[in-house]
């Protein structure tokens, strides 16, 4: 895509620049209504489907040809959003099964499992997401595209593919009626082994989080 291309900025809806954008907008609203708690019931299944769209557009930038931008370095946009309302709503919300285990590189051998909270992981994308949405509509199309390409390789892409695996995993534990390993006593801020971990596992019926939110077994 040339730079030219980048540049116009139109609300022609097949520009992949506004395709974008509209994807990234449309995650960082839904998800911050999905934090009011007003429908706690359809938290998990309204945030697996919001992340699965954003991780669409995160691929779209992932195939494309690196974008560079203008500017040597970064244009001010002025201080992030606070974003600790959002993450401790969502740590209210998604408790108890906020804590999870993830492998934080599953290309690196014998890497032992890192515990996560989905309300941190959130908080970050939104973040990253926010801050190229401030060039955007700043009207610095390339140097928006930029920072969603770049930070999408280097954190909001991987901590997406994360959150999701672990939602879509809590799906299924509920919708197949199977227990699921507790990490109540789970601290993120340890540095813990694959043995602590399965020591501090315990079992949770599926049962015990399912009506909360808003999930059912599959009937046999």
């Amino acid at each position: 895509m040339s730079d030219a291309t980048l540049h116009s900025i139109t609300q022609d809806p097949d520009d992949f620049a506004v395709q974008i954008a509209d994807s990234i907008e449309s995650f960082i609203v839904a998800t911050t209504e999905v934090a009011k708690g007003d429908e706690p019931d359809s938290a998990v299944p309204f945030l697996l489907l919001e992340l699965s769209q954003l991780l669409l557009a995160g691929g779209r930038l992932g195939a494309h040809e690196d974008i560079v931008p203008d500017e040597r370095y970064e244009p001010d946009t002025g201080p992030d959003v606070d974003v600790d309302e959002l993450r401790e709503r969502f740590a209210v919300l998604l408790d108890p099964v906020d804590v999870f285990s993830e492998v934080f590189d599953p290309y690196e051998p014998r890497k032992a499992p890192i515990p996560s909270r989905i309300s941190d992981n959130l908080a970050d994308i939104v973040t990253d997401l926010r801050h190229g949405l401030a060039h955007y509509r700043a009207g610095r199309t390339t140097e928006a595209l930029w920072w969603w390409q770049f930070s999408y390789f280097s954190n909001w892409g991987p901590t997406a593919s994360a959150t999701l695996r672990a939602l879509q995993s809590l799906v299924a534990h509920v919708r197949l009626d199977q227990p699921l390993a507790e990490l109540d006593g789970l601290d993120t801020d340890e540095d813990l082994t694959e043995d602590d971990l399965a020591e501090e596992a315990g079992r949770v019926m599926a049962r015990e989080i399912a009506g909360p939110l808003g999930l059912r077994p599959v009937k046999r």
